[in-house]
């Protein structure tokens, strides 16, 4: 029973410590959480740039785009997107903007954007977005030269 114990004990310290090594390995180019590949968390880019405002996409408008599943609202806005991905992908991989500012990263919250200079930002929460537009340009200065370092 003994040699039972100290098995389990083992492969639950080893489990452990895989998962922390594990999680301790570069960030993903776009942010898409634990349990899923989609982008944005599944909203579509380019609705926040035509329709001013996060509209949920559907999986029979979705595209990979550098390792991620990104999905859309139409046919119109799938194809705006693969015309020129970059302009509608969010900046810092759709991580927090006031986050990589910060010199981290923390998840980006579709419901907490705002376009600047005609680039879309997502911040983690309401309050981080109101701290974050205060200083918004400053912000955004310090999280473009911390960014890509961030992900390594």
């Amino acid at each position: 029973m003994k040699m039972i114990i100290k098995s389990f004990t083992a492969f639950t310290f080893i489990s452990f410590l895989t998962l922390f090594t594990a999680s301790a390995h570069a960030e993903s180019e776009i942010y898409t959480g634990y349990f899923s590949d989609l982008a944005v968390s599944g909203y579509d880019t380019v609705a926040y740039f035509e329709q001013g405002k996060p509209v949920k996409g559907d999986s029979d408008y979705s595209f990979e785009y550098k390792k991620a599943t990104w999905q859309f609202s139409s046919q119109a806005n799938l194809a705006l997107f693969k015309a020129n991905p970059e302009k509608y992908s969010p900046q810092y991989g759709g991580y927090c903007a006031w986050a990589a500012a910060d010199g981290r990263t923390a998840s980006g919250d579709p419901l907490q954007w705002t376009i600047i200079n005609n680039k879309l930002y997502l911040n983690y929460n309401a309050a981080v977005k109101e701290d974050w537009l205060k200083d918004a340009n400053r912000f955004i200065t310090e999280a473009d030269n911390n960014w890509p370092e961030l992900l390594k």
